[in-house]
């Protein structure tokens, strides 16, 4: 199925609604509060569910990362969240870059006279016209007569460096059950692992948990069977 496109007022994309927050509140963009930047784009995701409007799958994973970034800055140990906002800022900054660039570009070519005709079929010539030394000519027989020669089927030990298991990353998982929750706030402990297929999944969607609870995302009840997504009441703009 084609991915559906979304304009979302000016916003053509999570980095344009991020750039849009950082210049509305005078944010820094090469050192980002994300613990503030963090907050206004959950936010606004949030008011398009309560608009009841799709979300684009790039909104809800760039959330995801956002709220990955301020949990990991809340760690003893915080060397990942400054290379994660390191890598956020310098996509900001390189988008910004190509926005303005492309506003310049448009404008120089505002009022250009310009003209287009119907493609026209060219007729193609397939005649080989190349010319082959002998000694070249035998070289790539006897390779193509070599490579039929060789044994098949191949042994196991050739895709050892290709087959693997799969890695669940605990970042993807939180989009998992950002999404689960965003269709209902409030769901099951349980309902989070019933699809895991893997041990690894299983592992991931738990340290998953873990980050969301840590940076007050979601809750558990006093019986810690049932998540409920956190939604903070907006303040007047």
């Amino acid at each position: 199925m084609e991915k559906l496109q979304y304009k979302l007022e000016v916003f053509e994309g999570p980095l344009d609604l991020l750039l849009h927050l950082i210049a509305k509140h005078k944010l820094n963009i090469n050192d980002i509060p994300i613990f503030e930047l963090v907050e206004q784009y959950v936010d606004y995701v949030r008011r398009m569910e309560e608009a009841d409007m799709d979300i684009a799958s790039e909104f809800v994973e760039m959330a995801a990362r956002l709220i990955y970034i301020k949990t990991v800055s809340l760690l003893p140990v915080y060397e990942e969240a400054k290379q994660l906002k390191e890598e956020l800022t310098g996509e900001l900054i390189e988008y910004q870059t190509c926005k303005l660039m492309a506003q310049k570009l448009a404008a120089q070519a505002d009022g250009f006279d310009y003209f287009s005709r119907e493609p026209v079929e060219l007729p193609i010539n397939r005649t080989y016209t190349r010319l082959h030394e002998a000694k070249e000519l035998l070289e790539a027989y006897l390779n193509a007569v070599g490579r039929g020669k060789q044994k098949l089927p191949p042994p196991m030990e050739a895709f050892t460096t290709i087959v693997s298991k799969k890695i669940v990353s605990v970042n993807e998982r939180i989009v998992f059950i950002y999404r689960k929750l965003l269709k209902k706030s409030t769901l099951r402990f349980g309902a989070f692992f019933e699809q895991s297929t893997s041990r690894s999944q299983l592992v991931a969607t738990f340290l998953a948990m873990l980050e969301l609870v840590k940076a007050n995302t979601i809750t558990l009840d006093d019986d810690n069977t049932h998540v409920t997504l956190q939604r903070k009441r907006r303040g007047k703009e």
